[in-house]
């Protein structure tokens, strides 16, 4: 399927040590590309895997020099895959706004600093792509995520208007939107419930039920077979929901007036 490599044979994908980033590494890596993994807690090795390479290397999205060291060991390259993030739950009164901007430091900073950065070594190719791993919350609002979902809403409407921009450079961009996957994402998101809110009781029913979707849900193997598709094409979509239950829920969410989505969105987190 990669005999072409359209964005060469070089990528960098962040994230990569949990989840949708570290199974698209390693199917990147399985197919022959040279794949630098990188996430805060990635320890420096190289390790041979599938046709290709891992060359695990540290970087912190939110810090501009972590990044450029990792971009000078590169050079140029054509493919980069934004898989870092992690969630709040909460309501949107009670959560921190340093909580709120931690997470958009990461979710919505953290690809645009490394394109910022990655861009003028992606142009030097003929072709290049930007993959950014979004959420079906970047396009529907969910209650007690509202700040996660933000981050999305942000994020997509960001690599919306890059793939304008960069085109005449060769440049795509895609966006990739899981629904509920079962990963360590649950594990590691951050609780934004104080004492006595007076939000608990609607907050631990609506989260019991994102958690049970979560722990049903598909593998991050999912999440990296659709990407591994988008890469395999000469012109990318502009995006790619994964599931076929999701694309349908986002097509007819689409139809119906606010008032009826947000009633629905309601009835499904038990907040109504």
């Amino acid at each position: 399927m990669h005999d072409e490599f359209y964005y060469g044979k070089v990528a960098l994908v962040t994230g990569a040590t949990s989840g949708i980033g570290e199974a698209t590494a390693k199917a990147l890596a399985s197919a022959g590309y040279t794949v630098y993994a990188v996430s805060r807690s990635a320890v420096r090795r190289d390790d041979f895997f599938g046709r290709g390479q891992l060359l695990y290397r540290p970087m912190d999205v939110t810090d501009d020099e972590s990044i450029r060291k990792v971009l000078r060991e590169m050079g140029s390259f054509g493919l980069l895959i934004h898989s870092a993030g992690f969630g709040i739950a909460g309501a949107a009164e009670d959560s921190s706004l340093t909580m709120v901007r931690q997470q958009m430091e990461t979710n919505y900073f953290g690809p645009m600093r490394i394109n910022r950065l990655a861009l003028p070594l992606m142009r030097r190719n003929s072709r290049s792509l930007i993959i950014a791993v979004s959420s079906v919350a970047g396009r529907v609002p969910l209650p007690y995520q509202s700040h996660y979902s933000s981050t999305k809403y942000a994020l997509e409407a960001y690599m919306e208007a890059l793939r304008i921009e960069a085109k005449p450079f060769g440049v795509r961009t895609t966006l990739v939107e899981p629904g509920d996957m079962h990963t360590g994402f649950t594990g590691k998101r951050k609780s934004a419930l104080p004492e006595n809110s007076p939000y608990a009781s609607y907050y631990e029913k609506a989260l019991k039920q994102i958690e049970h979707d979560e722990l049903n849900g598909s593998t991050p193997d999912k999440a990296a077979k659709v990407i591994m598709k988008v890469i395999a094409r000469r012109n990318p979509p502009v995006r790619v929901t994964i599931g076929a239950g999701y694309k349908t829920l986002v097509f007819l969410l689409r139809l119906f007036p606010d008032r009826l989505v947000l009633f629905i969105l309601g009835k499904l987190y038990h907040t109504k």
